[in-house]
């Protein structure tokens, strides 16, 4: 059986304002071609479809047709969980016609799931016409026969597992320690009763949206563990599973540590400008019940290389860059050093001349220059907020917005003084 794990695709997520979706288009296209190319017989898809709980109808659009056509009218199985970006009951909602595909769409941990229910002359007809079918299913897991494949496969699919989606107390202390002990030994206990599913005779595989202890993030990955309770041990995956496919971190990364070969696929596009340099992929995988899994990493090509420019000899190295094409098929994050307010162009400007700037800081050298040694904690009020506000805005703070500042900073002083004395 091949498999193709894949993760985070975030369709509707933008960057700083730039719609991503026609890159996300190029990759439902890239995925296709993929999937007919190497014969994949299912597709794990492990969370965060989407950048949003509600989605765009743009989005989920893309959503529907990439499903639909990957589906290949019902002759390829896809089971999909809900991340912590998507709406477990939106996601789910379709299910009713994703059945009829071989689809799996699973929102919630411990939503039901169904054995494809059809009177026999159905199931004699998908049998020979090649279809996808659910022969067994339960909280979380499911077995498949897929066309072309002597052996069934089992699934322990794991969807996000927060306390507010799992409808569970973890902890009753609100020590940061003891929450995340008692979140592992649930993820554990999960796993190992979706593991009690596998079978020798069957394919095993599990997968989840989950930060685990040891993966690399980026800044892409919004919110991804409060105060680290939500961050699992690489131990809690099942050893019987013979390959444990996650989604959440958006850099593809090998889990170190796992009784399973365990991995995160990452996200098909760069979606921040820490990702700059990323290479994205998805990962195939060859599995036999009984035999380690031949696992291989398939590069992408599609969607727009993010890079960062640092112009330290000012507006006019931009200039220069931007006429010689430098990097022309990027999205670009730039930072220009330059030596006055007055030498400023207008960002407008800037981005005529080229389109693809998302993001353009300037710094002014008078603000870089001062002594790195020098301890802010032991300058005055004022000279605080100077450095602060050249540091965060790239220009000098005027005497009147620095009076304003003082002003506030007096008058919450005084309440907070007052406060004190009431009690």
């Amino acid at each position: 059986m091949r498999v193709l794990h894949t993760a985070d695709w975030h369709f509707g997520k933008t960057l700083e304002g730039r719609s991503r979706l026609p890159e996300q288009r190029e990759f439902v296209d890239e995925l296709c071609a993929l999937c007919d190319e190497q014969e994949v017989d299912l597709i794990l898809l492990a969370g965060d479809a989407y950048q949003t709980y509600n989605p765009s109808a743009e989005a989920e659009e893309l959503f529907y047709e990439a499903l639909d056509r990957l589906s290949d009218h019902g002759r390829r199985g896809i089971v999909v969980i809900a991340g912590n970006h998507d709406s477990p009951d939106r996601l789910a909602a379709p299910s009713a016609l994703a059945d009829r595909l071989g689809i799996t769409l699973v929102g919630l941990p411990n939503a039901p799931l169904q054995p494809t229910r059809q009177l026999e002359q159905d199931r004699q007809q998908d049998r020979q016409q090649g279809r996808v079918q659910r022969v067994a299913a339960g909280p979380s897991w499911v077995e498949l026969k897929l066309p072309g494949c002597a052996e069934t496969c089992v699934i322990a699919a794991l969807p996000y597992p927060s306390e507010t989606r799992l409808n569970e107390l973890l902890s009753e202390t609100l020590d940061e320690e003891q929450i995340k002990a008692s979140y592992n030994d649930r993820v554990r206990s999960i796993f190992v009763e979706l593991a009690s599913h596998f079978r020798e005779d069957t394919i095993n595989l599990a997968m989840s949206h989950l930060y685990v202890h040891g993966g690399t993030p980026s800044d892409s990955e919004q919110d991804i563990a409060f105060g680290g309770a939500y961050l699992v041990d690489p131990s809690v995956f099942p050893e019987g599973a013979q390959y444990v496919a996650l989604g959440h971190l958006h850099r593809p990364q090998w889990v170190g540590g796992a009784k399973a070969p365990t991995r995160y696929a990452g996200s098909p596009l760069a979606y921040s400008f820490s990702e700059a340099g990323y290479s994205k992929s998805v990962t195939l995988l060859d599995v036999f019940p009984g035999k380690p899994a031949d696992i291989r990493e398939v590069h992408l090509s599609c969607g727009k290389p993010l890079v960062r420019w640092v112009a330290k000899k000012g507006m006019e190295e931009v200039l220069d860059w931007i006429a010689q094409g430098r990097d022309a098929n990027a999205l670009i994050d730039l930072e220009v050093y330059v030596s006055s307010v007055d030498l400023l162009m207008d960002h407008r400007d800037l981005r005529k001349l080229r389109p693809d700037l998302i993001s353009v800081r300037m710094i002014l050298a008078s603000a870089q220059e001062r002594p790195a040694t020098e301890s802010v904690s032991e300058l005055p009020v004022d000279e605080q907020f100077r450095r602060f506000y050249a540091k965060e805005r790239g220009t000098d703070a005027d005497d009147r917005l620095v009076k304003t500042f003082l002003q506030l900073l007096r008058e919450y002083e005084d309440d907070a003084s007052q406060g004190s004395e009431a009690e």
